[in-house]
This record gives structure tokens, C-alpha cells and sequence, in this order.
């Protein structure tokens, strides 16, 4: 039986992860370690509250009446989603689809998860972090390869429409130019929907 550890659930969310009314479920588990992370409790593997495709359905399906009237639905987050392929898939089984299911990911992940989950889902809210390597590696403690091949592929395989992409103002770590210098080079790869904001460290 497929299960997986989730760290939160935040319900009736509107305009932040995607249209209509929407639920975030974040995931245990990411591949990297972001200096600023709202949710280290993610790196913990002992952390989460385990469930299955099933009871978290059971769960969240509470709201369905708001997802449909609005063409919202259940955005997975983390942690990082991409590395919950066979959950999400039997997830979508169980919703239909009439609900929408996005990613917010950072896309570093083997481009074989991209592949198989895809099909099942709507968009994506990538966050991007910076585009240049030595700020994201200082930042996330990892290379960008992964993300931005699967950026390239994503874009290729579905148009920018369904692809909204986050650039961040880093404290200590980029600066206004190198934002604008990331959403220029995006911009040329084919992305239109940005979300340009500034990290609040706490």
C-alpha cells in the first residue's frame, strides 16, 4: 500500500497556489537544504504524520463543493512532491478529474519522475531560486542541471501556460540584478507567468 509522510495541510487558500480555492498538502522529504527553508521539518524523516492516497482524500474532500465551484483543488508541496510519483497518481484516481492537482516543486529531481507524474497533473509553481549555479548551489547546497533540464522538457512538452515560476529576492545570496539577469534567461527559454517576491527571514 502506497503511503507517505506529510507535514502539514492548509485549507482554503485563495490566489496563493494556483486558481480558485485551493488545499496545500506539503510532503516530508526534499533533496535539498535551502538556507532560508520554511518547512526544514522536512528533512526529518521521523516527522509527518503518515498517510495514504486514500485517507488523505478522505481528508481533504471536505472542500470539494469549494474546488468545484471555483476550479481549485489540492496543490502538493513539501518538501518535494515530484518525489511522490506512485501517491499522486493514485490520488488523482481517487479525485477524478475534476479537481485541480499542481506541484509547487523545485524540479531538482531524476527527469523519470518528471515523466511519470506529469500526465496526472495540471501545473506547476516551480521555484526557481536563482538561475545562476554558484547562487543556487550556495543557496540549496545542489546543483541546478536537474531543474533546468526538466524546466526545458516542461516547457517543451505543455507551453508555458500551466507553468508559473517563482524568483526570489535572497537575502545574502543574490541580488536585484541577479533576479533580473534569472527572469531574463527564463524568459528566453519560453516562461511567461513569474512570481517576483522578496524572502521574509524570521
Amino acid at each position: 500500500m502506497t503511503a507517505a509522510k506529510v507535514i502539514g495541510i492548509s485549507r482554503h487558500r485563495l490566489a496563493t497556489d494556483g486558481d480558485g480555492v485551493t488545499t496545500l498538502v506539503a510532503f516530508n522529504g526534499c533533496p535539498l537544504r535551502c538556507k532560508y527553508c520554511l518547512n526544514y521539518t522536512c528533512w526529518d524523516p521521523t516527522k509527518g504524520r503518515e498517510y495514504t492516497p486514500e485517507s488523505l482524500f478522505a481528508e481533504v474532500k471536505i472542500d470539494q463543493l469549494y474546488f468545484l465551484a471555483t476550479k481549485g483543488g489540492v496543490t502538493f508541496g513539501g518538501g518535494e512532491p515530484m518525489l511522490q510519483v506512485d501517491f499522486i497518481k493514485e490520488f488523482r484516481a481517487l479525485c477524478g478529474p475534476q479537481w485541480q492537482l499542481l506541484a509547487e516543486t523545485s524540479l531538482n529531481v531524476p527527469f523519470e519522475k518528471m515523466e511519470a507524474l506529469d500526465p496526472v497533473l495540471d501545473g506547476y509553481i516551480v521555484d526557481i531560486k536563482d538561475m545562476n549555479p554558484e547562487i543556487y548551489r550556495a543557496y540549496t547546497g545542489k546543483d541546478n542541471l536537474l531543474t533546468l533540464k526538466n524546466l526545458e522538457w516542461l516547457l517543451q512538452r505543455r507551453g508555458a501556460e500551466s507553468i508559473m515560476v517563482r524568483v526570489p529576492h535572497i537575502p545574502d545570496f543574490n541580488t536585484d540584478e541577479a533576479v533580473a539577469q534569472s527572469m531574463e534567461r527564463l524568459k528566453v527559454m519560453g516562461v511567461k507567468h513569474f512570481d517576483e517576491f522578496n524572502y521574509i527571514i524570521r
